[in-house]
């Protein structure tokens, strides 16, 4: 019998798993690591100095990284809905990215006009018992539709999302997401997609994106490096 540990890590035989090298190749494993202490700690029943123990070396850590220089430039897309481009660099993203200890993590992938996208959620993620919370579906849904109309060629950013729940969609277990573009008027883009656990659709959503102007994404880059990312 496949561990779940193993179950999920044999999910992602993708090549967007291959390591890159350098820096980001560290960053990778740590939010690796990290991941399985935000999975490991929601479930734990460790005595208490284990607990202290591992609070303690985590705020030095924290402490050790804060005293480093904060990026100052775009490296790479947070989400996938204005990328525009099937091969960009989404390591930083809150659903895809393998150097972002919050993703859990989602593998796209482009089908000619349709994208597929695997994922296994663990027990951080967890709604009614045993299943997965409802908005992380909903945030899912919005990366992976994003996804599906960024490569027309006219990335947008989400103006509505609607989605349908069908059945509780299991924790631990590999999830199907299918989705793509319905239809293109002027600068509204109208997608539509399906989630599924096995051969059971768990939910059904439609999002509606609005393109932006080179100028105005323009401006975003440039208010977040004001911000600093602090």
């Amino acid at each position: 019998m496949v561990e779940r540990k193993d179950l999920e890590r044999l999910y992602w035989d993708s090549p967007a798993m291959e390591p890159t090298t350098g820096p980001w190749a560290e960053k990778r494993r740590l939010a690796a690591a990290m991941r399985r202490v935000i999975g490991e700690l929601v479930v734990t029943d460790a005595p208490e100095a284990d607990l202290r123990a591992a609070a303690d070396a985590l705020k030095g850590f924290a402490e050790s990284l804060a005293g480093h220089p904060k990026r100052s430039r775009l490296e790479g897309f947070a989400e996938t809905a204005v990328a525009g481009d099937v091969e960009a660099f989404f390591d930083q993203s809150p659903l895809v990215g393998l150097s972002n200890p919050l993703a859990p993590p989602i593998t796209l992938k482009a089908e000619g006009k349709r994208v597929s996208a695997k994922v296994v959620f663990g027990a951080a993620y967890e709604g009614p018992p045993g299943h997965v919370h409802g908005g992380f579906i909903a945030a899912a849904f919005d990366d992976v539709l994003g996804f599906a109309q960024s490569v027309t060629g006219q990335p947008g950013m989400t103006a509505q999302l609607s989605v349908g729940y069908r059945l509780p969609t299991p924790l631990h277990t590999p999830l199907l997401f299918k989705a793509g573009v319905d239809r293109v008027s002027g600068r509204k883009t109208f997608a539509s997609g399906s989630l599924m656990a096995g051969e059971k659709v768990t939910a059904e959503a439609e999002a509606l994106f609005i393109s932006v102007d080179r100028e105005r994404f323009a401006a975003f880059i440039e208010a977040a490096k004001v911000g600093g990312g602090s």
